[in-house]
């Protein structure tokens, strides 16, 4: 597994006011959008590509085209919905599937509850959408659940990761024979003891959307 942490001012500057106890849900909303195309920018130096023969106004030209079978991009229920627009921006001819994934919170053990993806995955990129690498259990959970159904590249895109994330990951992941790769803005210090992300920017999902009472 490789992690890849985002090295870059913009990146910087609008993790921090995520990060921000005083940013509301609209910015935030409009920040992760920034700020996922800019990580998704960096995630997608690997995509597949084709060349393909085209004509200019001046002359002929070769050129790339994404390849086929198209990437596809999951994002995680709930919070990774928060993710996808600022992704498709970048790859709008991208296909996209769900997968829905809970945590239980005394266990911190991940377990699906819904998805809407192809059955066979098979020759397919993958682009996994989750804000927080926390424990790592719900990514790894993801990350097999797509590789059991053939996908054979994988990079996640995260706004945070802890470092008992990355190596419970790279733990859930062991044996796995296909590359993975997580993109990140920031790998902060540690997790509480509540497996929250410190210093962190507190609970995506609800920062993103409110608090479901």
């Amino acid at each position: 597994m490789r992690l890849h942490v985002v090295d870059h001012p913009l990146v910087s500057h609008k993790l921090t006011v995520l990060r921000d106890e005083q940013t509301d849900s609209p910015t935030f909303r409009r920040l992760t959008d920034e700020l996922v195309t800019l990580l998704a920018y960096e995630a997608t130096r690997e995509v597949r590509v084709d060349p393909r023969d085209i004509t200019t106004p001046v002359g002929p030209t070769t050129g790339v085209y994404l390849a086929q079978p198209r990437p596809m991009v999951v994002p995680i229920l709930r919070a990774g919905l928060g993710m996808l627009d600022g992704m498709m921006r970048l790859l709008p001819t991208a296909e996209v599937g769900f997968l829905g994934m809970v945590r239980n919170e005394e266990t911190l053990e991940a377990s699906t509850y819904a998805e809407r993806l192809p059955d066979d995955l098979s020759g397919r990129q993958c682009y996994v959408l989750d804000p927080m690498l926390a424990t790592g259990g719900t990514l790894a959970a993801a990350i097999n659940f797509l590789t059991s159904r053939g996908a054979d590249d994988i990079t996640a895109i995260c706004l945070l990761a802890a470092p008992e994330g990355v190596a419970n990951l790279e733990a859930g992941l062991e044996g796995l024979d296909v590359p993975v790769t997580v993109v990140t803005a920031a790998l902060d210090e540690k997790l509480n003891d509540k497996g929250y992300i410190v210093p962190g920017l507190g609970d995506a999902g609800d920062r993103l959307y409110g608090v479901a009472h």
